[in-house]
């Protein structure tokens, strides 16, 4: 069955929610701006979204982090090292970055900034997308061959770090942190995953 007006007009105001809070910031994005952006009817957020602005905001936070999961997601299918995965994903990122002339962050980590200490949902929406984010880099690390909590540790790390390399790179307004993130993690990924390949024969 196709999907419905409804869930359509829903899934514009989250895109919407998602776009502003890149470019504006969660505490920058008003309802009625939402609303205007994604060419929705008056009355339909809180239709969609009777809770307000906070229940929006974690949906926008939940794409955030399906979008970045299926990236990562395709750049390991499309590598053969743990490390060329990052420098695929890395080079996603840094090109979104020139793309929006350095004005589009991480969703995520904007809504943990602004938001994290101020609202319990947000906090726990932002902390299930970075946890979405490490699990899976976590097991594809554990099936390169790194013990389980070693693994878990130096996924936290990868995504700490991009995550950080974003910032920078968009105050300096440059890709070179994304860049140097790119090359030390991907000779300390590949190193581990070498280290690993060695021990097993």
């Amino acid at each position: 069955m196709g999907e419905t007006k409804g869930a359509r007009t829903s899934a514009r105001l989250v895109e919407s929610m998602l776009d502003l809070i890149q470019s504006r910031g969660y505490s920058g994005t008003g309802l009625n701006t939402v609303v205007e952006h994604a060419h929705a009817p008056k009355g339909s957020l809180y239709f969609h979204f009777p809770e307000g602005k906070e229940a929006l905001g974690a949906k926008a936070v939940e794409l955030a982090a399906e979008r970045f999961r299926s990236l990562v997601a395709s750049s390991a299918l499309e590598s053969r090292t743990p490390g060329e995965v990052v420098r695929r994903v890395i080079d996603v990122l840094a090109g979104m970055l020139v793309d929006s002339d350095f004005s589009l962050g991480c969703p995520v980590s904007v809504v943990t900034l602004e938001m994290g200490a101020q609202s319990e949902r947000l906090r726990d929406a932002c902390a299930g997308a970075f946890d979405s984010w490490i699990t899976p880099l976590a097991e594809y690390l554990g099936a390169h061959g790194q013990p389980r909590a070693a693994a878990r540790a130096v996924a936290t790390t990868v995504v700490s770090a991009v995550e950080g390399a974003v910032i920078v790179s968009r105050a300096q307004r440059s890709v070179e942190p994304l860049r140097s993130a790119a090359s030390v993690l991907a000779v300390l990924l590949d190193q581990g995953d070498a280290r690993t390949a060695e021990a097993s024969w």
